[in-house]
């Protein structure tokens, strides 16, 4: 019979390189505290990394560089979304990033949440989780938020023609029509460009 650990390792494996995690996602399948003695034995066997407490992450490799890649910050706030039960949504530079809007890597990922105000050190950056109204999270595609968000931080004068051709080369076009439909409610010029970005794609 396969072992708890192996089992674990199993799963992460089969989410691929740069998933993070926590030991609330294998809670369904195995017992808490079987799963932390698992991941820690993963640790020092070096098959996963520890970002920070609690959360793990299992690094991508760079052939380039020669090195293991700093965890993705995304996958260690939807981790931390899963373990609490939050709904999130990137905001400020963290959106401008996710959409390739922003090539630089800011300091502090800030990320709106329904739960608690809450930051964790993760490397050389900050993860801060801002609680915030549930209207300005509350979309039901995680595309319609990072777009929104994405803009407003832009502002409507440094939109142009390149950022909304990058942004719609970010998403799927069969998500066109239900982030137009999610999106109705938002700021009369957010939703002009999101117009553009669904309708003007062809």
């Amino acid at each position: 019979m396969q072992s708890i650990e192996d089992k674990v390792i199993s799963r992460i494996y089969g989410r691929g390189k740069g998933w993070a995690f926590t030991s609330a996602d294998f809670s369904a399948e195995f017992n808490r505290n079987s799963v932390d003695v698992a991941l820690s034995h993963l640790v020092k066997a070096n098959k996963i990394r520890r970002v920070c407490r609690g959360v793990y992450d299992y690094p991508k490799y760079s052939e380039l560089l020669k090195q293991i890649l700093s965890p993705d910050i995304d996958q260690v706030a939807q981790a931390l979304a899963r373990k609490f039960n939050w709904r999130i949504q990137a905001s400020g530079n963290a959106a401008l990033n996710l959409l390739g809007l922003s090539t630089q890597i800011p300091g502090k990922f800030v990320y709106l949440s329904d739960g608690p105000d809450r930051a964790y050190q993760i490397g050389s950056s900050e993860l801060f989780f801002k609680k915030e109204a549930l209207k300005n999270i509350g979309f039901k595609l995680r595309e319609s938020g990072l777009i929104v968000h994405a803009l407003k931080t832009l502002g409507q004068k440094h939109v142009n023609d390149e950022v909304i051709e990058k942004i719609r080369t970010q998403i799927d076009e069969n998500k066109y029509k239900p982030i137009m439909k999610d999106t109705q409610t938002v700021t009369g010029w957010v939703y002009e460009v999101i117009r553009k970005i669904c309708l003007d794609s062809n």
